[in-house]
C-alpha cells in the first residue's frame, strides 16, 4: 500500500507538471502610461514578439491597468490593487494571426484577463539630479486565451517616469514589458487523466482485490 501511495503521488505530480511545462513568452514596448493614486492605465504599447514570432516589427498591442495605490507612494515605490478593476489584454494584428488560429482573421483578442491580487511597484534607480525614475511594475495575471483555455501567467513591465513630465501630465514610458502564459497542451492534459484513471484502477485493485 505504501508503494502504492507513493507511486501515485509521483505520477500525479510529474503529470501535472508535463501538462504546465510549456508557456507562452510574450514582449512589448514603447508606449505610455498614465500613473496615479488612482491607478496604472498603458497606452499604445506594441506587441513585439508572441512565442516564436518576431519579425521586428509590431505584432499587435499589450495594454493593461491596475487598481488604486494601496500603499507606499508613486515616485517612491508601493503596491497598487488588482483585480475586477485591473485588467491585461494581448492583441494580434497582422497576418501572422491567420497561422496561429487558423481563421481568415488578422485582429484577434489573443489574451484577456486581469491582475491576481496585488501589483508591485518598485522603484530600481533614479537618474542624474533626480530627472528620471526608473520602476518595476509586475504581478499575477489570470484570464482566457483566444481559443477559451483558461490561463494564469506573470508580467514585468520596466517603465521610465521623467519628472517635470509626470508632474505635468501624470504620464511615463515602457522600455521593456516581459510576459509569460501558463498554457497547457489539450494532448498533455489528456495523459494526466488518463493517467489519474490508471493509477486509481491500480489503488482499487491493491485495496480490494478485485
Amino acid at each position: 500500500m505504501k508503494r502504492v501511495a507513493v507511486l501515485v503521488g509521483l505520477c500525479v505530480l510529474l503529470l501535472s507538471a508535463a501538462a504546465w511545462a510549456d508557456g507562452i513568452n510574450l514582449t512589448n514596448k514603447f508606449g505610455t502610461v498614465s500613473i496615479t493614486n488612482a491607478g496604472i492605465v498603458s497606452v499604445g504599447a506594441q506587441l513585439r514578439s508572441y512565442g516564436a514570432v518576431n519579425t521586428g516589427s509590431s505584432l499587435g498591442s499589450v495594454s493593461f491597468s491596475t487598481g488604486a495605490l494601496t500603499s507606499g507612494s508613486i515616485l517612491g515605490g508601493g503596491t497598487f490593487a488588482g483585480g475586477a478593476g485591473s485588467s491585461f489584454i494581448v492583441t494580434g494584428g497582422g497576418a501572422w494571426i491567420k497561422t496561429l488560429t487558423g481563421t481568415n482573421s488578422t485582429h484577434v483578442t489573443l489574451f484577456s484577463g486581469s491582475f491576481v491580487g496585488p501589483v508591485n511597484w518598485q522603484l530600481l534607480s533614479i537618474g542624474p539630479h533626480g530627472w528620471t525614475y526608473n520602476f518595476e511594475l509586475s504581478g499575477t495575471i489570470r484570464g482566457k486565451m483566444w481559443d477559451g483555455r483558461t490561463v494564469n501567467g506573470t508580467t514585468t513591465q520596466y517603465i521610465t517616469l521623467y519628472k517635470n513630465q509626470w508632474r505635468n501630465d501624470n504620464k511615463g514610458n515602457i522600455g521593456l514589458g516581459s510576459t509569460t502564459l501558463a498554457v497547457p497542451e489539450p494532448s498533455t492534459l489528456g495523459l494526466l487523466g488518463t493517467g489519474l484513471i490508471g493509477i486509481a484502477g491500480t489503488l482499487r485493485r491493491k485495496m480490494f482485490g478485485v
